[in-house]
């Protein structure tokens, strides 16, 4: 065995340090300087996590290794050390982080380049990814949950952090309470392992789920499970707590690409996955994790197909896909969640990255109304966000084909009906992300006369990273062929020692080539559908169904009127009664009564003597009388 897993720490100790770097000289370092630390310490985590990763594919690795930092809670029996767990799925993960986030890094040092806050914004992209690695790394559900809250942090600095504008603001605010709903699920599932097992350790508690030491209730797993799918649903978007992610488009785009596609939203994924001994025995759970990621990827996809902002569309494709990953996780077929997250990890932050390369060659224009024909200013950017949407909609021979047809086919085996929903979804993203790109990179322009004479191709750091997103959309998928095409499944068999799909299920070959086939040319007819209703577009007034999509099916105007304003009335009410007339009314009132009393009493003081010697004598016969009584 190799040392690399013993170096494990270094990991995130690398992003911390250009997070301090960054964050204590930010108004003081040149921006190029800024950019060139932040990247680079991606970058030495990126490579220590390639070590670890052939380590642990090594067939010699029998994990997984703990490595114990220090002990972060000492008291009594509850021991709860800060340590990391090296193993398969951290293992892909990191990789999946650092890859991916180095590239951001980079596209970001030219995106960024014209904003006086370029070295801040780096300090804080930092800390994002050694949050996200501190959450994949943890052995321990408590170290995990560190994790969790920073990576919610730093979405609320980055998602505001142009925060002159209120809207940007506000949408960073409702990212940071739509998250803490989510994670108060996750803090209550921890307590009740904790109450029941005596342990956060992710080996303990899975060792006792396995013997049956635990004498807990069925209830018990599933009440776990429920809470910590209550914190996934928070941090992955999934109905209802959805709305924060479309929002989260306000921050720069490098952000919206580390939020939506390598980091943030992943966690629930993660989370589910790696507690997959827990979900196994709660399936009541596992169904309620389908359903819910069915409804999720059905509903945000007919949002997306009339959004007119390039990252608004790509936004609720994001919450579509992650609704996948959550069918995938329901049916039990855990690695298959974990493939996809690492197709998506590739094509989605190819999209993002690539519109960011449009709205900068647009001078921030977002509105595809006003775009057009760009594909003759833009090769490069427009093949490779075409490679984008090949993959994303499920086209052979690209990742998202192999990831989003293994979906389909656990579905199919789990619920056909699931499958026949499933199909549905995949037909509208295969739609809208199409239209997308005819109604920006094809036809006329549409813009501005000076948006047309400013229209350029993006420099060296903008497209390198979107050529490398491009070429990995391609290839990533062949680590998960499946069994019609070869009888090894790389991530299958590697994920095997620590993630066990629950149920498994096998399909003959001829009823998957036949599912293969309906999907494929299901996207195909959706594709040649969107480009011949996008040839020559007219953009009139939506009416009926297409306004309350254009209007998010007003949803968010749903929870205003249901959630918002009632508790903004009822603060108002505890603000104007219970704080102001109660407890201030209250304090206010001692002191005036004792003012009252003191500005009374002081008139006793007359200054004449002959008052004082009658009081005195007052006082007593007062006390001769009182202590004559007592003794009768």
């Amino acid at each position: 065995m190799g040392n690399f897993s013993h170096l494990v720490y270094l990991i995130p100790l690398f992003p911390l340090i250009g997070f301090l770097i960054n964050g204590l000289l930010w108004n003081k370092m040149p921006k190029t300087l800024g950019g060139i630390i932040g990247s680079v310490a991606i970058l030495a985590s990126f490579v220590v996590s390639l070590g670890i990763f052939f380590e642990v594919k090594d067939p010699a690795f029998h994990g997984p290794v703990i490595i114990n930092l220090f002990d972060f809670i000492n008291s009594g029996k509850m021991v709860i050390p800060f340590s990391f767990q090296v193993d398969a799925l951290s293992s892909l993960f990191l990789l999946i982080i650092t890859g991916v986030g180095f590239l951001i890094h980079v596209y970001s040092t030219s995106y960024m380049g014209h904003d006086d806050g370029m070295v801040k914004y780096f300090a804080y992209l930092n800390l994002f990814v050694f949050s996200m690695l501190l959450l994949v790394l943890g052995a321990n559900y408590l170290v995990m949950f560190i994790g969790w809250e920073g990576v919610g942090l730093c979405s609320y600095l980055l998602i505001g952090f142009w925060f002159k504008k209120k809207e940007y603001t506000d949408a960073a605010k409702k990212a940071f309470v739509m998250n803490r709903i989510g994670d108060l699920g996750f803090l209550v599932g921890m307590l009740l392992i904790l109450v029941n097992f005596g342990t956060l350790s992710y080996q303990e508690f899975f060792g006792q789920l396995h013997s049956g030491q635990a004498v807990v209730a069925n209830s018990t797993y599933n009440w776990i499970a429920l809470c910590l799918f209550i914190g996934a649903t928070g941090k992955s978007a999934q109905i209802p707590l959805y709305t924060w992610l479309p929002d989260a488009m306000a921050g720069p785009t490098p952000v919206s690409a580390l939020i939506h596609a390598a980091t943030m939203v992943t966690a629930g994924i993660y989370m589910i996955a790696r507690s997959g001994a827990l979900y196994s025995l709660a399936p009541m759970i596992l169904q309620v994790v389908a359903i819910i990621g069915l409804a999720t990827a059905i509903f945000a996809a007919t949002i997306a197909i009339k959004q007119y902002d390039i990252k608004k569309v790509l936004a609720y494709s994001t919450v579509s896909q992650l609704g996948f990953m959550f069918l995938a996780l329901g049916v039990g077929s855990y690695t298959t969640a974990v493939f996809h997250v690492m197709t998506h990890a590739f094509f989605k932050a190819l999209l993002f990255l690539g519109s960011g390369s449009v709205i900068h060659a647009m001078g921030g224009e977002q509105d595809i109304r006003k775009m057009g024909g760009l594909g003759k200013h833009m090769g490069i950017t427009q093949a490779t966000f075409l490679i984008g949407c090949l993959a994303i909609s499920g086209i052979p021979g690209l990742s998202g084909f192999f990831s989003k047809d293994a979906i389909l086919s656990e579905a199919f085996a789990y619920n056909p009906m699931f499958y026949i929903l499933g199909i549905g979804a995949a037909m509208m993203t295969a739609f809208y992300m199409f239209r997308l790109y005819f109604l920006t990179f094809r036809g006329s322009f549409r813009g501005t006369e000076e948006q047309h004479h400013h229209l350029h191709e993006s420099p060296a750091a903008i497209t390198i990273p979107l050529i490398v997103l491009a070429i990995l959309s391609i290839v990533g998928g062949y680590v998960g062929l499946p069994e019609v095409m070869s009888e090894h499944n790389a991530i299958n068999s590697f994920l095997s020692p620590v993630v066990r799909n629950f149920g498994e299920h096998h399909l003959a070959a001829g009823t998957e080539w036949a599912l293969m086939g309906v999907s494929v040319i299901a996207s195909v007819i959706m594709i040649g559908l969107a480009f011949s209703i996008n040839k020559k577009p007219k953009f009139e007034p939506n009416k009926g169904l297409a306004l309350a999509l254009e209007n998010k099916w007003y949803v968010d105007e749903l929870y205003a009127t249901i959630v918002t304003k009632p508790l903004q009335l009822f603060s108002e009410f505890l603000d104007k009664y219970a704080e102001r007339r109660g407890i201030d009314g209250l304090v206010n009132g001692v002191g005036k009564s004792v003012r009252w009393g003191g500005d009374r009493l002081r008139l006793l003081q007359s200054g004449q003597v002959g008052f004082y010697i009658f009081i005195m004598v007052l006082g007593m016969v007062l006390i001769f009388s009182l202590s004559f009584f007592w003794v009768r």
